[in-house]
C-alpha cells in the first residue's frame, strides 16, 4: 500500500527517490558529524579552545537533534536507513569533519567545523529548492534544519574573524531552537 503522504508529494512533482538519496545523505551528513564534532570538540584546549567548546557543543548535540528530526521523515516517505554504518558514514552528503594534523591548532579546528556547516548549508538550500511548494512538511524541516546551520555556520566564521554573527549564545545547550518542534524526543 502507497502512503498518502508520498503519494502527494509525488503528485506535486518531486521524484521521491531522489529527495530520499537526499534526506538519507544528510541524516548520514548529520550523525557523523555529531561523531567528529565529539573528537574535534574535546581537542579544544587551552586559552582559545575553551572559549569555543560550548558552541561546538551547541552544534554538536544540535546536529544529533537534526538527524533525530530527519529520521522520521525518511520512513514516512517509505526510505530506509542503512544496516550498515560503514555505508551509510560513506553515502554522508559532507566530507568527514576530521580532526586536522596538529590536534592543538585551534584555528585549523575552527576551519573544519565552518567548512562543516557550510556544507550543510549548501545541502539543506537544495532539499529546500526540491521541495518548495511541494512537499510541505520535508520543506518546514530542511528549512528549521538550514537555519540552525547557517547560525552554526555564522558563530565558527565569528572566531575566524569574518565580522559579527549577530546571533547570541542558546538558553541551554543543544536547544535546537528551530528544529525542536520536529523532535519526539526528550
Amino acid at each position: 500500500m502507497k502512503l498518502v503522504s508520498r503519494e502527494m508529494v509525488e503528485e506535486a512533482g518531486v521524484d521521491v527517490d531522489e529527495l530520499l538519496k537526499l534526506l538519507v545523505a544528510n541524516a548520514s551528513a548529520e550523525l557523523t558529524t555529531f561523531y567528529y564534532y565529539t573528537a574535534l570538540r574535546v581537542n579544544l584546549t587551552g586559552f582559545d579552545g575553551e572559549a569555543l567548546k560550548e558552541i561546538a557543543e551547541d552544534a554538536r548535540i544540535e546536529d544529533r537533534n537534526h538527524f533525530e528530526a530527519l529520521v522520521p521523515r525518511i520512513y514516512e516517505l517509505g526510505g530506509s536507513l542503512p544496516n550498515d554504518m560503514t555505508a551509510f558514514h560513506d553515502i554522508s552528503a559532507c566530507p568527514p569533519a576530521t580532526l586536522p594534523d596538529d590536534p592543538t591548532d585551534t584555528k585549523a579546528i575552527i576551519e573544519v567545523l565552518l567548512k562543516a556547516e557550510q556544507c550543510a548549508v549548501r545541502g539543506y538550500t537544495h532539499v529546500c529548492n526540491v521541495t518548495c511548494g511541494k512537499d510541505h512538511r520535508t520543506y518546514a524541516l530542511a528549512q528549521a534544519i538550514l537555519n540552525e546551520e547557517i547560525e552554526h555556520e555564522a558563530w565558527f566564521a565569528e572566531f575566524l574573524a569574518y565580522g559579527a554573527s549577530g546571533h547570541f549564545r542558546r538558553r541551554r545547550v543543544g536547544e535546537s531552537p528551530f528544529v525542536s518542534k520536529f523532535l519526539h524526543i526528550g
